[in-house]
């Protein structure tokens, strides 16, 4: 029985099992603050035993507080499928060999339409299923270290992570894109910075800060992005890659020791402190930034 809740405890455990209600059914819930109509979503085991959380009809995630409930009526099932169909990811020995060093973060994810449950996708197959432009750029392999949230982040997994990117290196990678959590991203690519001393081959994080189930997401453009640059800069450092401007039109690679998030939700929140970025990068070009840059790309840094 305890598959059917996936992650719900203590006070919202047992509203679920009250009103006999498990994750996926189709409910609306009458509280003291509004009724509300959606589909019983999953919750991480980090997460708190005070809420329900529902995906509206509109897109949006509300939680609702176990104490206002009163009574919850379900009219439906809709069950997310949490695999995305694998496909060969294409190779060719033309082609740059780049590692994704996995640590917890969700890099790119696929809707499911049924539920509007954002479907993780990490082993090349699901990338190469979510992103398919990937292909174009190099010969992708993965590996998941952890999964941890990025604020649960520290010297252990540090450790770990230099300690992997030292034995790709070794191994003869052309490249590395580590994916990452967003908030602390920064305070990784600081420690990786000074970890992994004259790094022959680029290391690239990346991360998303909007998910795959909103039409504003960054995700699949900032790995394109990420990808392009580890399989083919000649940039050999750790560096962050994100949205440059607010809109798609390119991202920029910060420093690892320089960079910084400054917002919460802007797409472009990742900036260069006390110094201009790196490099701007596009889906095939990459070009280094100097003082000299014309003044729209200087503004949107």
């Amino acid at each position: 029985m305890g598959d059917i809740f996936k992650g719900y405890k203590g006070a919202a455990l047992a509203a679920l099992k009250k009103f006999k209600i498990s994750v996926w059914s189709d409910v609306d819930i009458k509280s003291s603050r509004g009724q509300f109509s959606g589909i019983v979503l999953p919750r991480s085991e980090n997460d708190d035993d005070r809420h329900i959380v529902l995906k509206l009809a509109t897109g949006y995630n509300v939680g609702i507080a176990v104490e206002s409930i009163r009574v919850i009526h379900e009219h439906g099932y809709k069950e997310a499928h949490y695999k995305i169909p694998e496909k060969a990811f294409p190779t060719s020995p033309e082609k740059p060999n780049v590692k994704l060093l996995g640590t917890g973060g969700t890099i790119a994810s696929r809707l499911d339409y049924r539920t509007g449950a954002v479907i993780p996708a990490f082993s090349p197959g699901e990338l190469y299923g979510a992103v398919p432009e990937l292909a174009d750029i190099c010969n992708l392999s993965t590996d998941k270290l952890f999964a941890v949230f990025s604020e649960n982040m520290g010297p252990k997994q540090y450790i770990t992570l230099a300690k992997a990117i030292g034995e790709e290196i070794k191994n003869g990678i052309d490249g590395i894109v580590v994916g990452h959590g967003t908030d602390t991203m920064h305070h990784t690519a600081a420690a990786l910075s000074f970890m992994v001393q004259n790094s022959p081959v680029p290391i690239v994080m990346v991360g998303s800060q909007r998910s795959s189930d909103r039409p504003s997401s960054d995700a699949a453009l900032n790995l394109i992005h990420a990808t392009y640059t580890a399989a083919h800069a000649d940039i050999a450092e750790v560096m962050v890659c994100m949205f440059g401007p607010t809109s798609d039109e390119y991202g920029l690679l910060h420093r690892g020791t320089r960079v910084r998030k400054m917002h919460s939700s802007y797409r472009s929140t990742f900036r260069t402190i006390g110094d201009i970025p790196i490099a701007m990068v596009k889906r095939d070009e990459i070009r280094h930034c100097t003082i000299a840059m014309p003044i729209a790309e200087k503004t949107a840094m």
